[in-house]
């Protein structure tokens, strides 16, 4: 799966919840974050606008299990 790159903290997180992500507590920087179905993530940020480098990418999308459907319908890729 191609990793999208150049994602901020909003947009990912806007996409979580799009998913039906909830942010469950918050730890300094990181947020985690809970889908009904028992993914979870972390999310580490200070400010919204915080970009990701690919390696937190890549375990984000790991840690969430989206295919690449998944990110179409989100709007992460075209």
């Amino acid at each position: 799966m191609r990793i999208p790159r150049g994602i901020n903290a909003r947009t990912f997180i806007r996409a979580l919840q799009d998913d039906g992500f909830e942010e469950k507590r918050i730890e300094g920087s990181h947020h985690w974050f809970e889908h009904p179905d028992g993914r979870g993530v972390t999310v580490a940020y200070t400010r919204l606008n915080d970009t990701f480098v690919i390696g937190t990418l890549r375990k984000m999308f790991r840690d969430v299990r989206w295919t690449e459907d998944d990110l179409r319908r989100l709007g992460l890729i075209q």
